[in-house]
């Protein structure tokens, strides 16, 4: 069989074979009706920013799903996240109804209520909440379509004849723009913006990455990977993919081969192309665009 996309709870990402000039700063993730149950909290009187925050829970989840509290600024009159210094007329909380843990469940959705209205008592405000069953309802369908749509494509350099040393790979890698990832034995190639998810991802044996001396260290096999979802096909990462997996098989002398071993063919590619277009296409479909905030959202 050749490689196909797959479902992962990786949370990496695709890049292009060149790092930009200018890396522009990640906004703050926002609420979304589209990927969270909102509740609104209606103070008597505006409430500064400073006392929201004093009574924010300490932990800003429920269960395994992320809760996020924003305020109407009433200077602006647009919602944003609370910060010292400013006041607010209402405020407004929301839980994601959906991640890689799966959909939100009735005892996270009452996590969430309890909450709200934690929050609610302590502020002097009027909380409004959705509907649990519904709530609910729409958290299995979210998962469901995210279930269907989430996809890594992922492929390894397995080393022809002599075993490659990692202080080889790391060199190799580091030309290319790649930086030690977060763990041993990952490289990752930085995205476009600040705080964005990495857009390739280069991994080997974790244990070969911790010895002392990476040139005495070796490894047969090095995977190159992105995740779909997390990534903008603006920066066209499935070229980047081949690319980065191609030019590194040719200089260590590596052949390219599918998660079981077999080897990576042009057929193949073209067919994992065309799947990925479709793919691409879903997402952008249900407001859910690859690369978009709700997306990478969703899919972590």
């Amino acid at each position: 069989m050749e490689p196909v996309l797959t479902e992962t709870a990786a949370q990496t990402a695709a890049r292009d074979d060149a790092l930009p000039q200018a890396t522009p700063r990640r906004a703050s993730p926002r609420l979304d009706a589209l990927i969270d149950a909102i509740a609104t909290l209606k103070p008597e009187t505006p409430l500064t920013g400073e006392m929201v925050l004093a009574h924010l829970p300490h932990t800003r989840r429920a269960g395994s799903k992320p809760f996020m509290v924003e305020g109407l600024s009433a200077e602006t009159g647009e919602w944003e996240a609370i910060a010292p210094g400013a006041q607010y007329g209402e405020l407004q909380a929301g839980v994601q109804m959906a991640n890689r843990t799966g959909a939100l469940n009735e005892i996270e959705y009452s996590e969430f209520v309890q909450k709200v209205q934690a929050i609610a008592d302590a502020v002097g405000a009027m909380a409004e909440l959705p509907d649990m069953l519904d709530v609910v309802a729409r958290a299995r369908e979210l998962d469901a379509f995210a279930g269907e749509n989430d996809a890594q494509l992922a492929l390894t350099l397995q080393a022809r004849s002599a075993a490659l040393s990692v202080g080889y790979i790391q060199q190799h890698a580091a030309r290319h723009g790649f930086v030690a990832g977060a763990v041993p034995g990952r490289m990752v190639l930085p995205g476009a913006e600040e705080g964005a998810p990495p857009m390739l991802v280069l991994g080997y044996d974790s244990q070969a990455a911790l010895a002392d001396d990476p040139n005495r260290a070796a490894v047969r096999n090095v995977t190159l990977s992105f995740d779909v979802a997390q990534t903008d096909p603006a920066q066209q990462p499935f070229n980047a993919w081949q690319a980065g997996a191609q030019a590194p098989a040719q200089a260590i002398d590596a052949s390219l081969v599918d998660d079981q071993g077999r080897p990576l063919t042009e057929a193949g590619l073209a067919s994992i192309g065309t799947e990925l277009e479709r793919l691409y296409a879903a997402l952008a479909a249900h407001d859910l665009a690859a690369g978009s905030a709700a997306a990478r959202r969703l899919f972590s």
